[in-house]
């Protein structure tokens, strides 16, 4: 489990294929690879990956093909940055709101404006994911808990704040970009209860 808020940009500094699937790389930036274990979670992109090996300031994740299918992380290439979370321990704050590291769709940056200091982004996203995002409700883009500001039938606006455009991958997304989602857990949940005929 994981919070939305990014403790270090990481780079990715090889990706291998392995028989379908791919191995990857990630060089950490501020975390402390000292506090990394074989088998931890850690959140690439808005993506649960666990470590497989630790190396110097870096750690390895195998990335199935299930996961290459669903997110952008097949498209990562050497020197990429990538916003990276490790899992939440008991008693750490809870800053953004709960992230599971599952993504449900890709979605792409239709549009990008300043507003003041923050910058506006509007994501286009897969209509069966519509029903799950409300405005002034949460979501994930790329492993970052952002607040919605205003949802359409297939989009979603945000605002970028100038300390998450430096902090994470965030301030660099240009029209056109692909992006990972992850609903609000809150909303999949209750959808899914009031689906289900009572017995």
């Amino acid at each position: 489990m994981f919070t939305g808020i990014v403790l270090d940009i990481g780079r990715v500094a090889a990706c291998e294929s392995r028989g379908g699937d791919l191995r990857l790389t990630i060089s950490c930036t501020h975390l402390d690879p000292a506090a990394l274990h074989v088998g931890d979670s850690i959140c690439v992109q808005g993506c649960c990956l666990t470590a497989t090996e630790i190396v110097g300031p870096s750690f390895v994740a195998d990335v199935s093909r299930e996961t290459l299918a669903l997110t952008t992380l097949g498209e990562l290439r050497p020197g990429a940055v990538v916003n990276l979370e490790p899992a939440l321990r008991a008693g750490d704050a809870l800053g953004g709101h709960l992230v599971s590291g599952h993504v449900d769709g890709v979605g792409e940056v239709l549009a990008r404006s300043e507003d003041a200091r923050s910058r506006r982004l509007t994501l286009g996203l897969p209509a069966a994911l519509a029903r799950f995002v409300a405005p002034k409700g949460s979501i994930a883009v790329d492993g970052v808990s952002l607040t919605v500001n205003e949802v359409g039938a297939s989009s979603f606006g945000v605002n970028i704040i100038p300390h998450t455009q430096t902090a994470t991958t965030l301030g660099a997304l240009a029209s056109g970009a692909r992006v990972n989602l992850e609903v609000d857990l809150v909303a999949r949940y209750l959808a899914r209860l009031l689906a289900v005929p009572e017995r």
